[in-house]
């Protein structure tokens, strides 16, 4: 898997659709992906936050996760989502007090079986946006090939990763903490959300994207996907 870095997510979809038995999957990996060269306001960008028990997807498991869409580099509140997620192991108490998800309140959530299909049915085709997006990425995978057999690919912005350039090209010294994610939105005069949930950092993502897309680009002609898309 460490190879796979550094072949082109296009590659890694084919290849992966190669591997996906017909069901979600196989619909999943089948959808093109936007072409690079869009301007911001053709594409569409999922905004997408897990509360998972842990860091480590071989043995951590998803908790929650929320999700909201951007079209035309407009945040649509209509289309936000937030599911609970049960699971078959005690939640950690160093984890419970972070995100507030205990055993009781994520018995009332479904099997991740059940609700991964509508996520990847909402990320198919469009443009998956998280705030330190390996998270996202290395869970979803793991969820994936454990339930599919087949990779979870798709074209990522990270709001870190931008906020790190931004950083880097203005000689910012970057302190520890800097890159937070609330630590960020108050550079844009952002309102502050309580952390730690799926739905409301998915929603505090989005509106940093936002942000960071016209300092960077104040001319909106010139803010296309290529410019945003992390590998």
């Amino acid at each position: 898997m460490f190879f796979e870095r550094f072949i082109s997510k296009e590659i890694r979809r084919r290849r992966g659709l190669a591997k996906a038995a017909p069901g979600i999957m196989r619909d999943f990996l089948s959808t093109p992906f936007p072409d690079k060269r869009s301007s911001c306001e053709t594409i569409e960008v999922v905004a997408l936050d897990l509360e998972t028990t842990g860091l480590d997807p071989k043995r951590d498991s998803i908790l929650s996760y929320g999700l909201v869409l951007i079209k035309k580099m407009t945040i649509h509140l209509d289309t936000s989502q937030h599911q609970l997620v049960c699971v078959d192991e005690d939640i950690p108490e160093e984890s419970a007090v972070i995100h507030q998800i205990t055993d009781d309140i994520a018995a009332r959530g479904r099997p991740l079986r059940e609700v991964l299909p509508n996520l990847l049915r909402q990320l198919a085709g469009r443009i998956m946006l998280a705030h330190y997006a390996r998270i996202e990425q290395n869970f979803l995978d793991s969820a994936c090939r454990e339930l599919y057999g087949a990779p979870f690919v798709i074209p990522t912005i990270d709001t870190l990763v931008l906020a790190q350039r931004l950083f880097e090209i203005r000689n910012h010294t970057i302190q520890m903490g800097d890159l937070r994610l609330f630590n960020l939105r108050p550079r844009y005069n952002l309102p502050q959300y309580k952390a730690h949930n799926a739905l409301s950092d998915a929603l505090a993502t989005a509106e940093l994207f936002l942000a960071i897309a016209t300092d960077m680009f104040p001319n909106a002609e010139q803010c296309r996907l290529e410019r945003f898309l992390t590998n």
